[in-house]
């Protein structure tokens, strides 16, 4: 009885081991109680409110920057990810190296589409305008993982372990693509419409070279 006690220790032990190592350098970006760290816009900022450890995004359109002190909150390579639920009809986002802005949508860095059953036909995955996707990764009511890499020119986007978007980004951009390109800057969430009801969780980043 005791050598199993001592072996099931010893599993433990090397299991939490294993999950230490597994997450070393990601980075919690959301206390799940307070927006800490994060700065709402003047757009409608009663949009977002915090629910059962998730933020909710509800109203009006706005924009949740993060602001706080990891890596200043200015990210060149990086992955990120977080947990996503939407509502059926709903349309939400995240924003990519873009910067605080006061009013109207995010000018620049990109965006990264939030969208199962919204009219918008490019949907959760799609790099907003720039490499859009069709098909369905997810579903409403249900939550998923967005997992997003940046290094230097290169993005990929994950949903759930699955490739969504592979897109390096040309050294010549369009004269008509202002700032939406990369470059670095924090990260944002969306709120669409009044109609958009989305939930947000286990927001976290990893810093990269």
């Amino acid at each position: 009885m005791k050598k199993l006690s001592v072996l099931l220790c010893l599993l433990l032990s090397v299991s939490l081991a294993f999950s230490q190592k597994k997450e070393k350098g990601w980075v919690s970006l959301f206390d799940g109680k307070s927006f800490d760290g994060w700065k709402i816009n003047e757009d409608h900022p009663a949009t977002f409110s915090i629910e059962d450890g998730t933020i909710k995004v509800a109203g009006e359109r706005a924009h949740l920057f993060y602001e706080g002190k990891v890596g200043n909150h200015d990210f060149k390579n990086f992955e990120f990810k977080l947990k996503a639920k939407t509502l059926p009809g709903s349309n939400s986002g995240i924003f990519i190296h873009t910067a605080y802005q006061a009013k109207g949508w995010p000018e620049k860095g990109y965006e990264v589409q939030v969208n199962q059953t919204h009219t918008d036909w490019r949907k959760t995955g799609s790099l907003y305008g720039i490499n859009d996707v069709k098909e369905n990764f997810a579903k409403d009511n249900e939550w998923y993982e967005y997992h997003i890499i940046v290094q230097d020119k290169h993005i990929i986007i994950k949903i759930d372990d699955k490739v969504a978007v592979d897109y390096t980004e040309p050294d010549t951009l369009p004269e008509n693509r202002g700032l939406k390109r990369l470059s670095s800057g924090t990260v944002a969430l969306q709120g669409h419409d009044p109609k958009s009801i989305a939930y947000f969780k286990d927001i976290k980043i990893k810093v990269l070279k």
